[in-house]
């Protein structure tokens, strides 16, 4: 079964791009095109997980937070995570489903609130970096500003929120998901990166509040299952060397050591590439047999070796 075991880590701006009203409606629309990959997985046979993003899903429900705090209680960011998690999962879910359906392929599909653990002292949860939410209005970013909430610029100079993002160390239900791969259930778990929790030596587990990356967690997952392969669909269709330069060209396959030397040189950007790179190199690392960075919709094409990038072990 592990030999056949694939995680998939599905971005959470593919849900609710730049540029368009996140409505439901429109979030709807795009989780149905963009499950095209797994339904072609599943008709090969794979054994799936797949975990998505909740950059855009969150930011906006600690707006909501923020414009409601005078009616009713707001949220701690990590119990925002697990509520992004279960409508995202429902999206994703009920859109499986009716896909899996009209292709005529017979497969359960679950989505499962799974939390992921981090160190209680880890130097992330003080020092937030992670860009969450929707591009911010001047008028939005001049009021988040006076209450001294933390921003940042991209590269193409639009201004988000930020987030603190520590790293995962493991997933609290990976022998649940386990179990229900092994039935032949396409199980999403780890949504939005799970919402992070620590382990109290007289509470047990205690949430945080904070976000993971869905990559890196991702990558803590799939290696825990002992799956074969680490896919993560992205809006970029390869690894770049020398990314938004005239020079700029795809990396189709490299070692972890060409990965790690080429992050060593600043090559991948710390908000968009690096930590995809990361995660897959941390996952061959552990183990795994290879790990894919591809554009969504080239899923099969991507483990074929005839897009993307591959990342492997030295001598594979």
């Amino acid at each position: 079964m592990r030999d056949a075991t694939v995680v998939v880590a599905l971005g959470g701006n593919a849900l609710a791009p730049a540029g368009e009203r996140a409505t439901i409606a429109n979030q709807f629309r795009h989780t149905r095109e963009s499950l095209a990959p797994i339904v072609d997985l599943a008709r090969e046979g794979w054994h799936i997980v797949l975990v998505h993003g909740n950059g855009p899903q969150v930011g906006d429900s600690l707006a909501r937070n923020e414009i409601a705090a005078g009616e009713v209680e707001p949220l701690p960011l990590g119990v925002l995570v697990a509520e992004t998690a279960g409508w995202i999962g429902y999206m994703i879910q009920q859109s499986l489903q009716n896909a899996l359906e009209q292709a005529g392929i017979q497969r359960e599909v679950v989505t499962l609130i799974t939390q992921t653990l981090v160190a209680r002292d880890d130097p992330s949860l003080t020092a937030p970096v992670k860009p969450i939410g929707h591009e911010l209005t001047p008028e939005r970013w001049a009021r988040l500003g006076a209450q001294g909430v933390p921003m940042r610029a991209d590269a193409l100079g639009r201004w988000r929120r930020l987030a603190a993002s520590p790293i995962p160390i493991g997933v609290v239900e990976a022998p649940v998901v386990g179990r229900l791969v092994e039935h032949g259930a396409i199980v999403v778990a780890a949504g939005g990166g799970g919402p992070p929790v620590y382990r109290d030596p007289v509470l047990r587990l205690e949430g945080v509040d904070a976000v993971v990356d869905k990559d890196r967690t991702a990558a803590i997952l799939a290696r825990d299952l002992g799956a074969a392969l680490l896919l993560i669909l992205t809006d970029i269709d390869a690894v770049y060397r020398d990314y938004g330069t005239p020079r700029a060209a795809p990396i189709r396959r490299m070692t972890v050591a060409e990965a790690e030397a080429l992050q060593a040189a600043g090559q991948f950007g710390a908000g968009s590439m690096r930590p995809k790179v990361e995660a897959a190199v941390a996952f061959v690392r552990s183990g795994g047999q290879r790990a894919v960075i591809a554009e969504l919709g080239s899923g099969l094409a991507a483990i074929r070796g005839e897009t993307g990038t591959t990342i492997v072990a030295e001598g594979r």
